[in-house]
């Protein structure tokens, strides 16, 4: 008996000792090489003195650039854009701004519960040996936890109490490669990407014509994905798409961007799209689009993803979206 009650003992001690390690706010992979975009992933392992985490707001350091926060399901997402303090270089175009701080609000994590916030961007013009620190802000209701303390150069961050999350910058063989090409979500809110698409099938139900169907390719282990079609309504009665579905996700959900003051918001449309008569409603990068939460195998270039899209006159509408690059070419 007295050995059972030992190592029972001694299971609580690293169970206990392994949960004060991983207390704060960190990255799941902490050291990122120069030059190269990845998903940064945060790890958020508990809420605010028992109570459940409704905000979370993370602040991009210099240096970490087109960044592209990963939506979550039941979260509103805002992405605060701004001025780089340098111009960078993005495929040829030379860019001086983009988002700086990224929210997901109105959530609900218990602090039963630990989840994950993913940001992908480029680390770029940073030499290695730098940590680009990201201060977070984990508000539970009205109480509010900050892990924005940074050490001096040089400087131990272990003994802070609320140390802000580091990635530690090292060299690389190859800078020049990255991984854009397989980006799932384009944040960026361009316009003219999906006229710029080639066309998918076209399809016909009653008085609705959907056209123009794709989607876009995602990393390796990226579960959230990005669809876009245009729906045109040559009939004298409005319709409403009231839901999507598809058998490569979850989850399919309908969702809308906004972007005001600098201030881009992402909802998800729980009441669906009206399709007003004789207008012709489009679902592309920057305003309205799928959502497609939990997805079982990436979307790969070249690859088709299966929907069903539920309207409140047509009825059920089978499409095919055709899977393009992240950039939608």
């Amino acid at each position: 008996m007295q050995t059972v009650k030992t190592f029972a003992f001694a299971a609580l001690f690293s169970a206990t000792a392994i949960a004060g390690a991983e207390a704060h706010v960190t990255f799941l992979d902490k050291e990122v090489t120069q030059e190269t975009t990845i998903l940064a992933t945060l790890q958020l392992p508990h809420g605010c003195d028992g109570k459940a985490t409704t905000e979370v707001r993370v602040k991009l350091p210099e240096g970490f650039v087109f960044a592209k926060p990963q939506p979550k399901a039941g979260w509103e997402l805002e992405v605060i854009k701004g001025d780089y303090q340098k111009t960078y270089d993005n495929h040829g175009d030379k860019v001086k701004a983009g988002a700086i701080e990224i929210r997901w609000k109105n959530g609900n994590l218990s602090d039963d519960f630990y989840d994950t916030f993913v940001i992908q961007g480029k680390v770029s013009g940073v030499e290695a040996g730098t940590s680009l620190a990201f201060p977070v802000t984990q508000m539970c209701g009205d109480t509010v936890q900050a892990w924005d303390q940074v050490a001096k150069e040089g400087g131990d961050a272990h003994g802070m109490k609320s140390p802000a999350p580091l990635l530690k910058v090292v060299a690389g063989e190859d800078h020049g490669h990255e991984h854009d090409d397989m980006a799932g979500m384009d944040m960026s809110g361009t316009a003219g990407m999906a006229a710029a698409a080639p066309a998918g099938e076209t399809v016909k139900a009653g008085d609705l014509e959907v056209s123009g169907g794709f989607a876009k390719a995602m990393l390796p282990g990226q579960p959230v994905g990005g669809g876009f079609f245009a729906v045109k309504n040559n009939g004298k009665t409005d319709d409403r798409l009231l839901s999507v579905t598809s058998p490569a996700a979850g989850e399919v959900q309908i969702h809308e961007m906004v972007t005001k003051d600098n201030v881009m918001r992402m909802r998800q449309l729980k009441d669906g799209i009206a399709i007003a008569a004789g207008q012709t409603v489009k679902l592309e990068p920057g305003n309205l689009h799928l959502m497609f939460q939990k997805v079982k195998t990436p979307f790969k270039e070249g690859d088709t993803v299966p929907v069903t899209l539920t309207f409140e006159k047509a009825g059920k509408v089978d499409l095919v979206l055709q899977v393009l690059s992240a950039q939608g070419k």
